[in-house]
């Protein structure tokens, strides 16, 4: 029996999605939140195989937020995201936040029951958009010499430096500007030049705008 717990802020969702898995195809649905915060508190209460979590909930922490704390908290649980957010930049942050899996609201019964079966096999799973889209963009980050996937492993903090080295200001300014030590933002520099396998400045300004980060507003 497959153990589920599902996440969404509307009431009337929750209990949809309760009607429809409980019983189906060796599932059990085992509890219920409204947020991030009543999720973290039911998972560690309840310990399901699964959660079903949503991304967009208005009150106590998002979808997001939740799925990354869960995971450090129960590590064993599987989370899939159940969203309308049919959007790359929400499907990245999912995954490195943790999740299992990612699925639109509007995707058929049958798709839902398989990607919870997925996994809570311990499998990820994608919806069949997702996946081609995943796949188009790794074989263009290939084609154009980028790492695949290694702007998504970098720290939002790292994210944040590449962005102001980028830009030309020195690491004692950017320490000035983010309240903290220059020793911690030459760390942070190495760290991501390293992921990105990036040797100078100006490959790293290159770099910075083809992600679009030079921002000097």
């Amino acid at each position: 029996m497959v153990r589920i717990m599902v996440v969404d802020d509307h009431a009337v969702v929750r209990s949809g999605l309760m009607n429809l898995l409980h019983g189906k195809h060796g599932l059990e649905v085992v509890g219920e939140a409204a947020d991030g915060d009543e999720a973290l508190a039911k998972a560690e209460e309840l310990k399901p195989d699964v959660v079903l979590m949503d991304l967009s909930m208005p009150h106590g922490k998002d979808g997001l937020t939740a799925t990354g704390e869960l995971k450090k908290q129960l590590p064993d649980t599987s989370v899939l995201i159940l969203t309308m957010h049919d959007d790359e930049e929400y499907l990245f942050r999912a995954i490195h936040a943790g999740a299992s899996g990612y699925i639109l609201k509007s995707a058929p019964h049958e798709e839902l029951l398989t990607a919870i079966q997925y996994v809570a096999a311990g499998n990820a799973y994608l919806y069949p958009s997702a996946t081609k889209r995943l796949m188009s963009d790794y074989l263009d980050k290939i084609k154009n010499g980028d790492n695949a996937g290694t702007f998504e492993s970098l720290s939002e903090r790292e994210k944040e430096i590449l962005a102001k080295v980028a830009q030309g200001y020195s690491n004692k300014e950017i320490a000035e500007q983010l309240i903290i030590s220059v020793k911690t933002v030459e760390s942070h520099k190495s760290n991501l030049m390293d992921k990105l396998d990036l040797k100078t400045r100006p490959d790293l300004v290159k770099y910075a705008m083809k992600k679009g980060l030079l921002n000097f507003d």
